[in-house]
Parts: structure tokens; sequence; C-alpha cells
């Protein structure tokens, strides 16, 4: 919750920028690390969420792993205190030298998801004369009931290898020497709120569990991936963990030796974050009246990109409600964060703050028209 207080400090700051508090943040970690050492779940922060420096080193600090999906990702992780050990190399498409460049840090281990890829990773492991570790990510066939291009898990997905490949792929594996077969992988989705998705993917890990047993293969790891979804209507709430854990602990059949590793990364750092925007003009319309803020979708791609609802705040008025098309400065159409919302009077100078956006804000901002990027700013430091 932004403060009154917390109002005063910000209001004559430069905008547009990202406010982290990180007392929410420390506490949605503090909650994860529970919720973890009950079901014996091991962590994995999805960086793709949020790479911002500081937010990495709060969040390896309570002693979780990385997933990855470039190199560049892996090094900001190790040189933020993520162990490369405990770090996780995801992503359809690896190129050689980050591949290369994985493999010399000792990370966990690739999760791969093509016949290709495996081929490559061996390639370049013997040329290391390494083992590479790897999990296989299988596509699931599952519809997570979220925006379709955040949805990963179903049959024209790019993602994952298909369950009939499996066969194929264990064939292959017996001439790759330098690959060792660990676990496996999924990842349905993001932004996923219906827990009965989890509950199919559950269903579906046991039955491949049943599989590869009859193939005489034993997994060690069992990557349930991430997707768990954050309330964007009320800002203040965390996500659902203790039900997420307790569903995953429940429904997961492991066997001796199996661990279960979750990838959350929207869930961890969307609540703890906020554009914080000033309007610049009031603009009347034929049928609207238009908030034009100096952020943009350059700042906070998700209204143009997924049609994603962010609750906005007017933080310096308590007029008179009225309905109001929030919009930046883009020039693009598709540059709206909300249409026809009721916000208290609003006028020129008035300081907005766009809630939940911890989570691919900072992470997918552009340049785009040639704008600064927005700087981050901590609740510890006004």
């Amino acid at each position: 919750m932004i403060t009154v207080k917390t109002i005063e400090k910000l209001r004559d700051l430069p905008t547009p920028f990202y406010y982290y508090d990180l007392d929410v943040l420390h506490a949605t970690c503090q909650k994860v690390l529970e919720e973890s050492a009950k079901t014996g779940f091991k962590v994995h922060y999805a960086v793709k969420a949020n790479p911002n420096p500081r937010i990495l080193n709060i969040i390896s600090s309570f002693g979780f792993g990385a997933d990855c999906v470039s190199f560049n990702e892996i090094e900001r992780a190790i040189s933020s205190g993520f162990k490369p050990s405990e770090t996780v190399f995801a992503g359809v498409g690896k190129t050689d030298k980050d591949i290369e460049a994985a493999l010399k840090a000792d990370i966990l281990c690739f999760n791969c998801e093509s016949i290709p890829e495996m081929e490559v990773i061996n390639s370049i492991a013997e040329k290391q004369n390494k083992a590479a570790t790897i999990a296989l990510r299988i596509n699931p066939y599952i519809e997570a009931h979220t925006h379709k291009y955040i949805t990963t898990g179903v049959a024209e997905s790019k993602f994952g290898i298909n369950t009939w490949e499996l066969k194929e792929v264990l064939e292959r594996l017996i001439s790759l020497k330098n690959i060792s077969l660990k676990g496996i992988h999924f990842h349905i989705g993001s932004q996923i709120t219906k827990m009965s998705v989890f509950k199919s993917l559950c269903s579906r890990i046991n039955e491949l569990q049943e599989w590869f047993s009859s193939q005489n293969i034993n997994l060690e790891i069992i990557n349930v991936g991430g997707g768990l979804g954050i309330d964007y209507v009320n800002p203040d709430k965390s996500a659902r963990f203790e039900e997420y854990f307790s569903l995953i602990k429940e429904f997961v059949k492991l066997r001796p030796g199996q661990y279960i590793h979750v990838e959350p990364g929207r869930s961890i750092v969307g609540q703890c974050g906020s554009l914080i925007s000033k309007v610049l003009f009031i603009k009347k319309g034929s049928n609207t009246t238009f908030a034009i803020i100096d952020a943009g979708m350059t700042d906070l791609i998700r209204p143009a990109l997924y049609h994603a609802s962010h609750k906005i705040e007017n933080l310096t008025s308590n007029g008179k409600a009225d309905r109001y098309d929030v919009v930046g400065p883009v020039c693009e159409s598709a540059d709206t964060f909300a249409k026809y919302i009721e916000l208290p009077e609003t006028r020129r100078g008035d300081i907005i703050a766009i809630r939940s956006a911890g989570a691919y804000g900072e992470a997918m901002a552009s340049r785009y028209n040639l704008r600064d990027l927005p700087v981050a700013i901590f609740s510890d430091e006004i």
C-alpha cells in the first residue's frame, strides 16, 4: 500500500519511475520460503519477471535458485548472489554462445526442448570435456486459461517436447554420451489463477512418471515450472502460495530420491512494484475524457500487448469522481492503460500510480520513440 507519507515523498521526483516497496518484497519472499520449507520444494526465481540487480540481490538472500532464459540472465543472477549450482537454463532457442557459457559456469541443469537442442548441447559439452545435466521440457497439452500469448503448454505451442516424441528422445539419448538426463520439466503458462489447471498438470506428471518408469528411467528432478498468478484488482493481496504449494505436494506422486522444483516469477515480484507517472494533460474527446500521463507502453507494455488490467490510482486528488481513459504519450493507439475508469477529479500535475507493475514492467521496457528508460526507486531510499 502506498501511504500518504510515501506520496508526499514521491510527488517531487521526476517521473515516470518504478517504485518498489521492499517491505512487500521481503514479506513475499518470506512466505515463499516458509511454504517451500513445509513441502521440501526447491524454488528457482524466474529472472525474466524482473532482473533489477537490487531485486535479485534480495531474492537470492532467501536462498532461492534462479530460472533463466539467456546467459545474460544467468550472468546477472550469479553476480546478484544466486548459486550456479541452483540455476536452471530454459528456453526454446538457446544460442551456441549461451550454451558454451552456461556449461563453463557449471549450472545445475538445461531444460531441453527438442532433439536438435540436445544434440547441440552434447556437442558443445564434448568439446569442453563435460557432461551436461538436462531435464526434458515436455508439452503436457494443458490449457492454462490465460492470455494466448502466455499460454505455453498446448498442442500448437512452440515450447516443449511432444509426448509422442519421447520414445525417439530416449533412443537418441543413448548415443549422446555428454548428456545426463536427470529430470522432466513443464511450464504451461503465466498468470494462471485457476488452481484446477495445476491439478491437471499434476495428473499429467503422474502419467508421465509411469511411462518413464516403464522405460527404466529414474528421474531426480520433477520441475513443475511457474505460472502462479496474482490479483491485479487487489494489488495489496499476495499470491495464493499456500494453496499452490499444498496442491502440488498433495497431487504429484513422488518416488524415492525425487524433488519437486518450482519457478515462480510474477508471484514474487508483481505486487511490490508500481509505475509512478504524472498527468501531462486532461483532454476532452468526443466520447471520453483522456488523462494523458508521462508513462507509456514503453514503460509497461502489458496492457498494450495482453490487454491486461492494472489498478490505477490518483495519489494526489480527493475530488469528485469522474471517468477517464488513461493513456500515454507514445505514438500508438495501443498506448492505453485503461478505458473509462473511475478516478477522483484529475488535473495536470497529479501523480498516478499503476499498481502491480513489479513483474514485466521494468523487464520489458523499451526505448521506442527514443524515450528514456524510467529509473527504479526503492522504498528505503525516500
